[in-house]
C-alpha cells in the first residue's frame, strides 16, 4: 500500500476527539510511509488531516470539484491538487489513486463515499480494503445496522465483513494491511 483515501467531514464536529483523531491518523499515515488522498478541502476534519500530514513531511493529494474551489474551500498547500468537473469525477479519481479507504467521522458525503466503495468492492469492481476509524463510538450505530441488515438477509456476511473497524489509527492501518 502506498496511498490511503480518507473520507471525513468538512466540519470538525462537536467533540475535540474528532480533530485529534484526524491529526493522529495523519501522523500514523506518515509513520507508515503512506500518502493521503482526500477531497482537497481546507475545512473541517479534511483540512486538519491534510495539514497534519503536510506538517509531518508526508504527501497529500487532493481531488476537488470546481464548484468547491469557487466557494474558496480548496486547500492551496497540497503536494498535488486535482480540480475536476464534478463529484462523480472526484470519487472515481480518488478511488483510482488510493490503495485503501478509511472513513472518519463525517456526514452524508462521507457516508455516501464509504458506501460507494463498499458497493464497488461487493460487486468486484475493486479489492481494496475499507475501514472505519470509529472515534469514540461514532460508527457504533452504523456497524450495528450493518449487522442487523446482515441478520435480516440483506447483506451477506462476507460483504458485511468488508467494512473493518478500529478506534485507533494505527490499529486500523494494520487491519487494512493484513
Amino acid at each position: 500500500m502506498k496511498a490511503i483515501c480518507v473520507y471525513c467531514g468538512a466540519n470538525a464536529g462537536v467533540s475535540p476527539a474528532y480533530a485529534e483523531a484526524a491529526r493522529a491518523l495523519g501522523r500514523a499515515l506518515v509513520a507508515d510511509n503512506l500518502s493521503l488522498v482526500y477531497g482537497g478541502g481546507n475545512v473541517g476534519l479534511m483540512g486538519i488531516i491534510a495539514d497534519e500530514v503536510l506538517r509531518m513531511g508526508g504527501e497529500v493529494t487532493g481531488v476537488i470539484p470546481t464548484a468547491l474551489v469557487e466557494r474558496e474551500v480548496g486547500h492551496t498547500g497540497l503536494t498535488r491538487q486535482f480540480i475536476v468537473k464534478d463529484m462523480h469525477e472526484r470519487k472515481a479519481m480518488m478511488a483510482e489513486l488510493a490503495d485503501g479507504f478509511i472513513a472518519m467521522p463525517g456526514g452524508m458525503g462521507t457516508l455516501e463515499e464509504l458506501f460507494e466503495m463498499l458497493t464497488w468492492s461487493q460487486l468486484g469492481i475493486h479489492a481494496k480494503p475499507i475501514g472505519l476509524l470509529n472515534v469514540d463510538g461514532f460508527y457504533d450505530g452504523l456497524t450495528g445496522f450493518i449487522q442487523h441488515a446482515s441478520a435480516q438477509g440483506f447483506i451477506r456476511p462476507q460483504h458485511a465483513a468488508l467494512m473493518m473497524s478500529a478506534s485507533e489509527p494505527q490499529a486500523l492501518l494494520q487491519l487494512l494491511k493484513a
